[in-house]
């Protein structure tokens, strides 16, 4: 059984993060490509988990290679869209992608991991300094231009992929996957639950229960998701985690507000796994720490083992 143990570790980065570099427009309209400069910076105390921002835009599917993922967490940006953060530990993939850019709430939700490695196409100025401050890892086009590349399938900004080995030479491991979770036999009770969709604004997700595949079948926006070989994204456990978000000091250049979603605190949730789905309580009392699930009683709820979908979806 997996379970949560390592605190996140308090150290700094101390990064100048580039935008986009390559062919094609900056992300977002993000900040102009700069040569990065490093400085020497601590050590996690053992391999840590590899995150990377995953564009969601229709233009940008088929994935690539967030099907290794063991965890998937999807939250809402702009305009009520959608973008995902793939956390590998056990696997490592040759390519992920699209790429995209980071933004505030990601570096909250990460503070669970050991100082993980952030991968991702960029970020708005103004955001710039609190990535280099937060206890990570922070590998753009900017500061490892032989880690990413573009794709010719498809237009920028929707063809940024990563090689992963040229950031994470080595698997991470079980160890490096602090998310609080716990895998094992499923609770007692529950509801069969053939279907469920989350709805942001402007983005939709649904997962249907496969006998046959023993998994969830992912969709999005109506539409079946799959992998770039043609195989459907499938998701061993889904949860539907109840959250604060709100309005951030940050807006895209377009001016639209980016939301912030927060992932400290206590709330509602829905886990689904072998069909059934259970009504349960999460808690994070503090940013270092992992997210619980427990039922009214206080027991810890037991995932499937295989990959995690946390979909945010706002509490009302």
């Amino acid at each position: 059984m997996r379970a949560a143990a390592l605190p996140a570790a308090a150290v700094t980065t101390a990064l100048v993060v580039g935008c986009t570099a390559g062919s094609g427009p900056g992300d977002d309209g993000r900040g102009a490509p700069k040569d990065s400069q490093h400085s020497t910076s601590p050590s996690a105390t053992g391999p840590s988990a590899l995150a990377v921002k995953i564009d969601n835009a229709a233009a940008a599917r088929p994935h690539t290679g967030v099907e290794a993922a063991d965890v998937v967490y999807a939250e809402q940006i702009e305009g009520g869209l959608s973008r995902l953060i793939a956390v590998y530990a056990t696997r490592l993939p040759k390519s992920v992608g699209p790429v995209r850019s980071a933004r505030e709430s990601d570096l909250e939700l990460l503070r669970q991991f050991d100082r993980p490695t952030l991968a991702f196409s960029g970020a708005q100025k103004k955001l710039l300094p609190l990535v280099d401050k937060a206890p990570l890892r922070a590998e753009t086009p900017g500061n490892a231009a032989d880690a990413f590349f573009r794709g010719t399938d498809r237009p920028a900004p929707h063809n940024l992929y990563l090689k992963p080995g040229r950031i994470v030479p080595e698997t991470p491991g079980e160890a490096a996957l602090t998310t609080g979770f716990h895998y094992g036999a499923a609770p007692a009770g529950g509801t069969a639950t053939a279907s469920r969709t989350v709805r942001y604004p402007a983005a939709r997700f649904s997962f249907t229960w496969s006998d046959s595949r023993d998994r969830w079948l992912v969709g999005m926006d109506g539409a079946p998701a799959t992998t770039a070989e043609g195989e459907r994204m499938t998701a061993a456990t889904v949860v539907v985690q109840y959250v604060k978000v709100r309005a951030s000091s940050f807006r895209d250049f377009l001016g639209n507000n980016t939301p912030y979603t927060e992932t400290v605190g206590s709330g509602k949730a829905q886990v689904l796994r072998d069909g059934r789905a259970w009504d349960v309580n999460w808690k994070r009392a503090k940013p270092a720490d992992g997210t619980s699930f427990t039922t009214g009683d206080g027991t810890p709820v037991n995932f499937a083992e295989g990959q995690v979908w946390v979909m945010f979806a706002e509490a009302h």
